[in-house]
């Protein structure tokens, strides 16, 4: 991830889904419609990042009857990998960088969602602490797990010493609601965060 100072993007593109996408996240997409075939052209000619929404209401695709509305944070989303491997569809693979605060969003007549967005710091690097050392170990071993059965459920490098990546992957394989997932991408406090992914796994008040 960049560690460049944060920046404002005063049309930011973004793409909205029913998922809450991580710093350092891995993101795969199968893409087919016009617009966002076009954005991902765009980016990868320019080599800029598209911002990654989540959904608060209404739906992914196009449908003119229903309404949208999105949340007011996201992650920016860098292309990794793109193949296109049928003609008209694109599978993308991209890596979650800066969360930003999305101000004023509109939908333009081709369908694309923007919005100007303002770059958040980056957690700061803190290092899990010793009541934390379960929940580590346990990631490691899901990894371990994952990996026995073929799938590569994230991006290297593993950084288990980081709190904020530990609990950004647990978020994402953890069954918790969107709308919380939200709410812990959004947490400026990486050790919070894991705090409360961690009481989360031990059955204390889980996180609705």
């Amino acid at each position: 991830m960049s560690e460049s100072e944060p920046a404002t993007h005063d049309e930011l593109p973004l793409f909205p889904l029913r998922a809450v996408l991580f710093p350092d996240g891995r993101l795969d997409l199968k893409i087919f419609e016009a617009r966002y075939l076009d954005l991902m052209s765009r980016c990868m000619r320019e080599q800029r990042p598209f911002g990654v929404i989540a959904l608060r209401s209404g739906g992914e695709a196009r449908v003119s009857d229903a309404p949208v509305a999105l949340y007011n944070g996201g992650t920016l989303a860098e292309l990794i990998e793109v193949d296109s491997a049928q003609a008209g569809i694109l599978e993308v693979r991209a890596r979650g960088s800066r969360r930003f605060m999305l101000e004023a969003p509109r939908q333009r007549a081709d369908g694309l969602w923007v919005g100007r967005a303002r770059e958040l710091p980056a957690d700061a690097a803190v290092a899990p602490g010793p009541s934390h050392a379960g929940i580590v170990e346990s990631l490691s071993r899901a990894i371990a797990t994952i990996a026995a059965q073929g799938a590569v459920p994230f991006l290297e490098p593993h950084r288990f010493d980081d709190a904020g990546w530990v609990a950004n992957r647990w978020c994402e394989i953890l069954p918790i609601p969107l709308e919380a997932k939200q709410r812990l991408m959004m947490l400026a406090d990486p050790l919070g965060r894991l705090d409360i992914v961690d009481a989360s796994m031990r059955g204390q008040p889980s996180v609705h």
